[in-house]
């Protein structure tokens, strides 16, 4: 499990391969200087069910990850999360669709 920390007071964990695949999306966003929101859920902790912020390219951002492996990247996840960031509602967490590549 690595972990995304939002302004040095917001941290939420993710598996390391989601985690890239939004660092990919969020980054993207950032660079090109768009304004989202991101919200995600978190079961396993107690009375927190979803966390939204809003990400700026002025906002503090960090990834760390569990392991040490670079997660190879699914480019159609990226182009659903991608569509998700896009969408009005801002980034959340879809399902990963089957990688046409690894057919």
């Amino acid at each position: 499990m690595g972990t995304m920390t939002y302004d040095s007071k917001v941290v939420a964990s993710f598996d390391d391969r989601v985690l890239a695949h939004l660092q990919h999306v969020i980054w993207a966003k950032l660079r090109r200087g768009e304004a989202f929101p991101f919200t995600w859920t978190d079961p396993n902790r107690a009375g927190i069910g979803r966390t939204s912020v809003w990400l700026t390219p002025h906002a503090t951002l960090s990834f760390q990850y569990f392991g040490g492996r670079i997660a190879s990247l699914n480019p159609a996840w990226i182009e659903a999360l991608n569509k998700s960031a896009n969408s009005p509602a801002g980034l959340s967490l879809v399902p990963e669709p089957d990688d046409p590549a690894q057919r």
